[in-house]
């Protein structure tokens, strides 16, 4: 018998090699992981009073896709917060104070690297909870220590979650798929806001102090508590830094100004970080390296606003800022002033007021395009184009929008 041609000789060869390889990375006879599903950019809006989260595209005419109830299991959280009455007192506290006459369902959400699920926190049931997205049933849940959970951060290779504990000092990090604790820390007075460095290896947390008593006369800022910024290492959860920006803006010559710091927003190279402040029309510049306050930006007022303090939704005036991609454009949610611009990071100088009803957040669209806000009292989001400041888009939205964030979920998802 003559021998097989030499090309066919190594062709099999070939195959049998592929195929041996094949076994040895799946196991004998197992067939080969199915891959992940393909992903759509989405953006969540928490629907804070209403206990949803509408899902929109992230660019183009945002239109609506889905909506995601994140409250599944009111009926039994609400039967636990009644059997226990230290809980139901902090429970009506929330409702009357920081929720204006209503609950809050739903603060800050983020979705997980897979985009099956979303991460939810609950501020009114002092929990995090992971919500499938396909069956709309709940993952796990973290309650967190104390009464009340508030902002979240996601690290930036999407597998941990932070969450601040309002009511115990306490900021818990989490496994974003298990939602087991990986490690936590302490903070100022009320740890409000979040934000992982773009390496991951850092994590800061920004602390407003007290900000649901109506003493909002600046001689009774003392009452305010410890509002501190803590700077913590992101494996180890330990402290690598505080700041204290009462002693910064005092350097720079405004003691006029509270020291709580509000939303944040960092450069691209995260040299200079930009913050709002309680009481305050307008936004702080701050020099991360140099340690100190480089300069100050207010922003007009509405004249149809109170002036009255204690008439402005927990010690905010302005609460919502974002930067463009670029680095050379900030928008800012002027929330009791119901407006919101686009300032330019060189000049400072804003550019159109935006009419906006209580606008309470500001982010980045998916294409880095616009800057959405969330209007409050309007139950829509709007979208903003950074290089005219002019209105492009408003979708409406369930009660109450106030965090908006970028996210997943597969590619086929609708609800």
């Amino acid at each position: 018998m003559s021998a097989a041609p030499r090309g066919r000789s190594r062709r099999t060869a070939g195959c049998i090699a592929a195929a041996l390889a094949v076994l040895a990375a799946t196991g004998s006879g197992a067939a080969p992981a199915a891959a992940d599903p393909p992903l759509r950019e989405v953006m969540f809006v928490g629907n804070n009073w209403e206990g949803t989260a509408d899902v929109v595209e992230s660019r183009g005419d945002f239109a609506r896709i889905g909506r995601i109830n994140v409250i599944p299991d009111k009926d039994q959280r609400l039967l636990e917060i009644y059997l226990n009455p230290v809980k139901l007192a902090f429970f009506l506290g929330i409702r009357e104070s920081a929720g204006e006459g209503h609950d809050q369902f739903v603060d800050d959400m983020y979705s997980t690297p897979d985009g099956t699920a979303v991460v939810v926190s609950r501020p009114s049931f002092a929990d995090v909870v992971s919500i499938d997205l396909a069956s709309g049933k709940i993952n796990w849940r973290f309650p967190v220590s104390g009464f009340r959970s508030d902002h979240m951060a996601v690290s930036p290779d999407g597998e941990r979650v932070a969450v601040s504990a309002s009511t115990s000092n306490t900021v818990h990090v989490l496994d974003i798929r298990t939602g087991r604790e990986l490690g936590s820390f302490k903070a100022g007075d009320k740890p409000h806001e979040n934000v992982f460095s773009r390496d991951g290896k850092l994590l800061w947390n920004m602390a407003i102090g007290e900000v649901n008593t109506a003493l909002d006369a600046p001689w009774l800022d003392f009452t305010k508590g410890d509002r501190r910024l803590t700077l913590v290492d992101a494996a180890t959860y330990r402290t690598v830094k505080t700041v204290d920006m009462r002693e910064r803006l005092d350097a720079f010559g405004r003691k006029d100004l509270s020291d709580a710091v509000r939303p944040v927003a960092f450069t691209p190279d995260e040299r200079h970080l930009y913050f709002q402040v309680s009481f305050f029309n307008g936004l702080v510049e701050y020099d991360v390296a140099g340690d100190r306050i480089t300069r100050v930006k207010t922003l007009p007022k509405n004249p149809a606003t109170s002036e009255d303090r204690t008439t402005w939704v927990n010690d905010s005036r302005h609460h919502g800022l974002s930067m463009s991609p670029g680095g050379d454009k900030l928008c800012v949610a002027g929330t009791m002033d119901d407006y919101a611009t686009v300032v330019d990071r060189a000049t400072l100088q804003e550019g159109p007021l935006v009419p906006a009803s209580k606008p309470y957040w500001a982010t980045v669209s998916g294409d880095g395009k616009s800057c959405v806000i969330s209007e409050s009292g309007a139950d829509r989001i709007t979208a903003i184009d950074f290089a005219t400041g002019r209105k492009i888009a408003s979708v409406p939205v369930g009660d109450h929008p106030q965090r908006v964030r970028l996210g997943h979920v597969t590619a086929d998802w609708r609800r």
